[in-house]
């Protein structure tokens, strides 16, 4: 299991998974060409996680913007969570999004909901995304 981090670009998101650390960050706009692609790394690593991973992980999410490919992407982000929390596990989810953007918060709503997943809601600045 390897340390993932891939720098923001207009289109895509910083991405820091830290397998040692438990930690999960991804922050910034989501709208690459392939968010397959963009996201299988972090996928794999969190299948891996799973079954060697430390005792808990944290993942920070702050979105900005995503499209609807890069949703399912992070829907099977959470589903792999899910998962890794179903191995006994400990998970934290952190949904940080931009002040009165009710979108955003409804869409981290609406994951939690699917998967049964317990997310913690951060309204923050929008300097501070």
């Amino acid at each position: 299991m390897e340390k993932v981090f891939i720098e923001p670009t207009r289109t895509t998101p910083l991405i820091n998974f830290d397998p040692e650390e438990g930690l999960l960050e991804m922050k910034g706009r989501s709208s690459p060409e392939n968010s397959i692609q963009f996201y299988q790394r972090v996928l794999d690593n969190l299948d891996e996680y799973a079954v060697s991973g430390g005792p808990e992980i944290t993942a920070n999410i702050a979105f900005e913007y995503f499209n609807t490919s890069s949703s399912k992407c992070l829907f099977d982000v959470f589903k792999r969570l899910s998962k890794i929390e179903d191995s006994g596990k400990k998970i934290t989810i952190n949904w940080y999004y931009e002040e009165g953007d009710d979108d955003m918060m409804e869409a981290g709503e609406d994951y939690s909901d699917l998967l049964d997943l317990n997310f913690n809601f951060f309204e923050i600045e929008e300097d501070d995304l």
